[in-house]
């Protein structure tokens, strides 16, 4: 998912120097939630990562 974020930042900078401004807004944007269900993801697995190992 990290890996897609990338990709649509990359495609916003590259629209953007390109003048495609309504392009390069909607891949910042899809860039932007991306990156942030990633964060919550990732935070859930290391709460439940340390949650499990206690267990035992």
């Amino acid at each position: 998912m990290l890996y897609y974020a990338v990709v649509f930042l990359v495609i916003a900078l590259l629209a953007g120097v390109l003048g495609f401004v309504a392009v390069a807004g909607t891949a910042a944007l899809i860039a932007k939630v991306l990156f942030v269900i990633f964060l919550i993801m990732f935070i859930a697995a290391l709460i439940r990562g340390r949650s499990g190992s206690s267990r035992g």
